[in-house]
């Protein structure tokens, strides 16, 4: 049996169907709150962040449209979000980013000892904010180039650019 899109599920939540938005939220709720933790500095504002995210796709129902992957459109509002975040919060100011824990590490993690993790966690968040942002989009969601240039609102070669950089300089310092 073929399993149900996120598209397809939002259609039928924009419809009325609370069960699609249960689906679509447990599928997205790990990546979309890992995505908020890697970019603010503490869990109370992530879950903020989080919270809010939710509550403007249940506002936003009636106005998805499938032409684009729910989850391009869900990171959009996500994205959207955390800039309103930060100009009301701290104007003019980089991403802070103190920490990467998550609640569940991926298998990824697991190879990697303590002083590498700590490494990717500073240098990451020594990163300029749009390519940590593209790259965190990238690891996080698993969007394609795309995907995260109608996210962050830029050109399909500008976030090539900006992950190319921002790999660059993540190894750079493990060279170092």
């Amino acid at each position: 049996m073929r399993e149900t899109t996120d598209e397809q599920l939002m259609q039928h939540y924009a419809q009325g169907n609370a069960a699609a938005f249960n689906q679509l939220y447990a599928r997205h709720r790990g990546a979309l709150y890992r995505y908020f933790r890697r970019q603010v500095k503490d869990a109370a504002t992530a879950n903020d962040l989080y919270q809010g995210v939710w509550e403007k796709v249940i506002r936003s129902r009636r106005k998805y449209r499938a032409s684009s992957p729910f989850s391009a459109w869900l990171f959009r509002i996500a994205h959207n979000h955390l800039v309103d975040h930060y100009r009301r919060s701290r104007p003019a100011t980089a991403t802070e980013m103190d920490s990467l824990s998550d609640q569940q590490p991926e298998p990824a993690q697991h190879a990697i000892d303590g002083q590498q993790r700590q490494y990717l966690r500073e240098n990451i968040a020594a990163l300029p904010p749009e390519q940590r942002n593209a790259l965190l989009l990238k690891l996080e969601t698993g969007l394609k180039m795309e995907e995260i240039a109608s996210v962050t609102g830029a050109s399909r070669e500008t976030v090539k650019s900006r992950l190319r950089y921002a790999v660059n300089k993540l190894k750079q310092g493990l060279a170092e």
